[in-house]
């Protein structure tokens, strides 16, 4: 049997840019997706703390040290400047490898640098 799981995620990013007029996806800084271990084009899963959107595109890296998280193209009409987001990546995996995997979970600060990486999440408030 096959599981989809958590494979990455980067926890309370705060939307730095909306970029209507753009082909598509999210810009995420570089220094975040290596830390995250997202792709370049992986897809991903933006839910919108704000306002409850969630919806799904493709990453594209930002500047390293920009600290930019811009929703670009049409996902850009579900967020404002400032919003507060979830970004997560899955993967799929069989039920022995879904037993041990941890994912890669980052907590930021406001400006989206890294307060915190883990492998784990724990059920409570945000630290």
């Amino acid at each position: 049997m096959d599981l989809h799981m958590l494979k990455s995620k980067i926890h309370g990013a705060t939307i730095t840019e909306a970029n209507l007029n753009y082909v598509g996806s999210i810009t995420i800084d570089s220094d975040l997706l290596k830390a995250s271990n997202i792709l370049s084009y992986e897809k991903v899963q933006i839910v919108d703390i704000n306002n409850g959107a969630r919806l799904e595109t493709y990453v594209i890296p930002g500047e390293p040290k920009s600290n930019i998280i811009c929703l670009n193209g049409a996902a850009a009409r579900c967020v404002q400047s400032g919003d507060k987001i979830i970004i997560m990546s899955y993967c799929v995996l069989n039920e022995n490898e879904a037993k041990t995997f941890n994912p890669k979970v980052i907590f930021v600060n406001d400006d989206n640098s890294i307060k915190e990486i883990t492998n784990y999440e724990t059920h409570g408030e945000i630290k």
